[in-house]
């Protein structure tokens, strides 16, 4: 904050005279570069600005704070000439005072004190700062290369050095190999399993690449979070074999350490993902560390048994999509019969809609197809009765089936709208799914023929793929405190409502084999240690320790919270209390009511922040919850256009793009905190990043 000179004060300033004090202070701050140190009338000093020549305290107890928020807002015209000079000095200033104040600075300069100019340039921690910053955003190698490039930086800092596109890319590989260190130890300690999902993607140059992602959640900071990061990227030689995959998935766990805390895996993006879940079954059974023998161990996510359900089941709906399709050419690639659709629209004062040409095996374009035939039947109607000769527009029948076929469809994208969740939880879509079978049931007995054939054989289709998945999205949403049983129950007796039976064995068969994986946590021992049940163990004598295990960390008593205090309670009360009968954390759990929420508050439950509330009073269950909810059951599936490396990362070799895209997603993070700091832009793509894979 500035401290002006007021005018009631007499402002008459003489030079401060040359006198030798040997105890006077010497001017050693930065600051008086662009100030004058002279005394007034009445023998206070006072500092006057060397561009715009305004008077400011400078006495012995005002230090240069001030000095330095003046220089910050300078903006006369002679502070303009020589502003690259100020520039520099406020930004060495500012350095030196974040230094000096304990604070970490990624600064190029260095100093004792805030008084001090000790200021220096660090080419080398520049050149890291370069190597990085092209990394974590995307940008080329060969930007230094760019003269505009070169220019920008050395108006910037005229001693930094360019370095060539080998050093940069050099520089890069040594933050991945940096980056791949820090996350290995991470995952070493994480107190929990991780989840697994593969997809293969292809360079460009016909390279086939596989990238291998883990999915956990992460207790750093006191605070629970869903973390999905990817470990591997590495090419495959063509052709390869199922075997082979197999293996190499297992060899890179191995590598990372985390072949013995897996979950499960999803390989809905990985040719014959059966096959290679069989292989890694054949070695990973036998060890016996896969939850339930291995019954959860592969799974699909939402989006993709959508997917597969809807595209499969519209093949032998070809010929009336093929009829839309052409229908839709001949209106948009004939410039006459086009003018004659909107001058018809016109008058029809219908609301302008693109009219959708759909992409063949992709069902929603499909599904836009339709809508927008159908908003505009009217207009293609007419068009129909001035052309009666033109065989391509649709007859009243196919219309009706035209409308069937978009009711099915619309309920069914809308549903896929929903899935788009950064870094989701996988107790989100069960009831979605659950009210997905409910309408293919409802559909299969339509008095529409052409709904009722294409909604059995979804319902076929979707039953195929739900069993694979069911277990785990029931045990997740057993977990979900606002649902517990309950939605299993609802949903299994509305599915099967004509067999009541079925209905009641299905709800049974969950809830026993949800018993039977408490079970497998708590015999276990809870090998990986709940890091909040901290103030209590039952095989502990002491109800406060002053150190607690937490996978191979120690967390001293010095850190532990209040909070934690309290639930440790919680949990102590629970063990403790004499004259009750011992109950499981799964009997405890679903005697009590179910957690209501707020009104509008239904989509903001933090399930995650609930259970680390809750860690301490239900242990076991706490654990699985950790491990059952990071499964990536929620994750949207690229197809196979996303998963295609961009030109610039096809043109290099196979180590060089591991690097670059797995060293960008470990950074991501990074650029996140900034941007939710409100230091990045909405994440707008720039014209050459990379991008190589999306959030």
């Amino acid at each position: 904050m500035e401290v002006p000179i007021t005018s009631s004060v007499n402002t008459a300033v003489v030079p401060v005279p040359v006198v030798h004090n040997p105890r006077a202070r010497k001017l050693r701050s930065a600051v008086w570069q662009d100030f004058t140190k002279e005394r007034r009338a009445d023998g206070s000093c006072v500092a006057v600005c060397n561009h715009c020549k305004k008077q400011l305290t400078a006495t012995s107890r005002s230090g240069t704070t001030h000095l330095r928020n003046h220089l910050a807002i300078c903006t006369t015209t002679s502070t303009r000439r020589a502003g690259k000079r100020r520039k520099l000095i406020v930004r060495r200033i500012l350095h030196n005072k974040t230094s000096t104040d304990g604070q970490s600075g990624d600064g190029h300069a260095s100093g004792e004190d805030h008084d001090n100019d000790g200021t220096h340039f660090d080419q080398e921690l520049s050149r890291r700062d370069l190597a990085h910053m092209i990394v974590q955003h995307g940008y080329r190698f060969s930007i230094v290369d760019d003269v505009g490039f070169q220019k920008f930086v050395k108006n910037l800092q005229p001693q930094f050095r360019m370095v060539s596109y080998e050093t940069v890319r050099a520089d890069s590989m040594t933050i991945y190999e940096s980056e791949k260190l820090k996350l290995q130890d991470a995952l070493l300690k994480i107190p929990c399993r991780l989840s697994i999902s593969v997809d293969m993607w292809r360079s460009n140059t016909q390279m086939d690449f596989l990238c291998l992602t883990c999915h956990y959640i992460d207790h750093a900071n006191d605070e629970w979070k869903v973390r999905k990061k990817i470990l591997n990227f590495v090419h495959v030689e063509a052709p390869f074999t199922d075997d082979q995959i197999a293996s190499l998935i297992l060899e890179k766990l191995r590598e990372w350490g985390i072949d013995r805390k897996l979950a499960a895996i999803v390989l809905d993006n990985c040719a014959s993902g059966e096959i290679v879940a069989r292989e890694l079954l054949v070695v990973l059974q036998p060890r016996r560390l896969l939850l339930l023998n291995g019954n959860l161990f592969q799974v699909r996510s939402c989006a993709h048994i959508l997917n597969l359900t809807v595209q499969e089941s519209l093949e032998q709906t070809s010929d009336i999509i093929t009829r839309v399709r052409e229908m839709i050419q001949n209106v948009k690639f004939s410039q006459e019969r086009f003018e004659k659709f909107q001058d018809t629209a016109k008058l029809l004062q219908m609301d302008q809609k693109l009219l959708v040409l759909d992409s063949p095996n992709n069902w929603p374009s499909t599904y836009l197809m339709f809508d927008s035939a159908c908003y505009y039947h009217d207009v293609l109607m007419r068009l129909a009765e001035q052309e009666a000769h033109y065989g391509a527009f649709l007859t009243a029948k196919e219309w009706a089936d035209v409308k069937a076929l978009t009711e099915i469809l619309d309920a069914l994208y809308h549903k896929m709208e929903k899935f788009p969740v950064e870094n989701p939880t996988a107790n989100l879509y069960f009831n979605d799914m659950c009210e997905v079978h409910v309408l293919l049931n409802t559909w299969r007995n339509s008095p529409s023929p052409v709904v009722a054939q294409v909604a059995d054989r979804m319902l076929t289709k979707f039953e195929g793929y739900w069993d694979l998945t069911r277990p785990v999205m029931a045990f997740a949403s057993i977990l979900d405190p606002r649902y517990k049983m309950k939605s299993v129950e609802y949903f299994c007796r509305l599915i099967y409502a004509a067999d009541q039976f079925r209905a009641k064995t299905t709800i049974d068969d969950i809830r026993q084999s949800f018993t039977n994986l408490c079970s497998e946590y708590e015999q276990s021992g809870n090998s990986f240690k709940n890091p909040s049940a901290l103030f209590y163990s039952a095989t502990s004598n002491s109800c406060m320790s002053s150190v607690y295990s937490n996978g191979d960390d120690f967390k001293t008593f010095s850190r532990i919270t209040l909070s934690d205090a309290r639930r440790g309670l919680d949990q102590y009360i629970q063990e403790t209390s004499s004259g009750q009968s011992f109950k499981s954390d799964l009997d405890m759990y679903l005697e009590e009511p179910v957690y209501r929420q707020k009104e509008g508050h239904l989509d903001n439950f933090d399930i995650l922040g609930w259970w680390k509330s809750f860690a301490a009073k239900y242990p076991v269950l706490s654990q699985m919850a950790r491990d059952i909810l990071a499964i990536p059951v929620s994750i949207i599936p690229l197809d196979s256009d996303a998963r295609t490396l961009n030109e610039y990362l096809s043109t290099m070799d196979p180590s060089t793009v591991q690097g670059l895209v797995c060293a960008q997603d470990w950074l991501r993070e990074d650029t996140e905190v900034a941007s939710s700091d409100g230091h990045a832009d909405d994440k707008a793509a720039r014209g050459d990043e990379l991008i190589v894979l999306p959030k």
